[in-house]
């Protein structure tokens, strides 16, 4: 059996948000035997996801909408995964100064038009920052990870 792949694209462009990256990142090191592979949207393409078990989502909300970081890599991804990645497990944490609402209605539009199998909800993490968001981002990810390794997803 192969060990399963993570991909997890990760906008990080603030401490904050690398704080997210990097507690997702230990949780599935710590807690699975999956290979998980991060990456910045401006270093990711679509080969990526295709060769990926389960895909991670951490992006930011920009002016109410999905970061340009993220939304690029979908611009220039979402053909090539058109048609071929239908099932792929995936899951979303956005970090929001806002409500999230925007980001999230992107998402799942991208998820809905890929068909990928979102997961879990999109987790939001709104307003100011709160000491308790790495924890919620690292459980989302550890799930969808641990889910992937179980063959659950």
């Amino acid at each position: 059996m192969t060990t399963p792949q993570i991909l997890f694209i990760a906008h990080a462009p603030s401490p904050n948000t690398a704080a997210l990256r990097d507690a997702v990142t230990a949780a599935i090191h710590a807690e699975t035997a999956v290979r998980l592979i991060t990456r910045s949207p401006f270093d990711v393409g679509a080969e990526d996801a295709l060769d990926a078990d389960g895909v991670i989502i951490g992006t930011t909300e920009n002016i109410g909408a999905m970061a340009g970081a993220t939304k690029d890599f979908f611009d220039r991804s979402y053909n090539d995964l058109l048609e071929v990645s239908a099932g792929k497990p995936v899951a979303a944490y956005i970090r929001a100064g806002l409500d999230g609402t925007g980001t999230t209605r992107g998402l799942e539009s991208i998820f809905t038009g890929l068909r990928w199998r979102q997961t879990h909800p999109v987790t939001v993490l709104k307003g100011a920052w709160d000491d308790g968001f790495p924890a919620k981002a690292a459980e989302l990810g550890l799930t969808l990870a641990a889910g992937v390794e179980l063959g659950l997803y």
